[in-house]
């Protein structure tokens, strides 16, 4: 388990996010990304969740925001170093930026992102 503030934590969601091709970044919209500690539930090892409709599902320009969550629990429970925290951070927002263009596990799973 890594120790890691929670200040650290949200850095590195935002670096992730810097990641994300300008291309997708143009088409991010009624999104909020979040940071909570731990998933709601039994699913304890969840890292991140998709909370939404994704643009493949048609008009949703009034709808609430959608919302991704990337729980930090979770993800310094099961990485041994800062960097292997920066690495899943990033694999989870891209994983969950994904979904709300309608990616599926499925084909994240061939592309290497899940």
């Amino acid at each position: 388990m890594v120790e890691m503030s929670e200040e650290e934590f949200e850095e590195l969601v935002a670096d992730a996010l810097d990641e994300i091709p300008e291309a997708f970044l143009e088409r991010l919209y009624n999104v909020v990304f979040l940071v909570e500690d731990e998933p709601d539930g039994d699913e304890e090892d969840l890292l991140g969740v998709y909370d939404g409709f994704a643009q493949t599902d048609g008009d949703f320009e009034f709808a609430e925001p959608n919302r991704i969550i990337i729980f930090r629990g979770p993800t310094l429970r099961m990485c041994d170093s800062p960097q292997e925290v920066a690495e899943e951070v990033r694999v989870t927002v891209f994983h969950e930026v994904a979904h709300h263009f309608g990616i599926e596990d499925d084909e994240l799973h061939e592309l290497g992102w899940a």
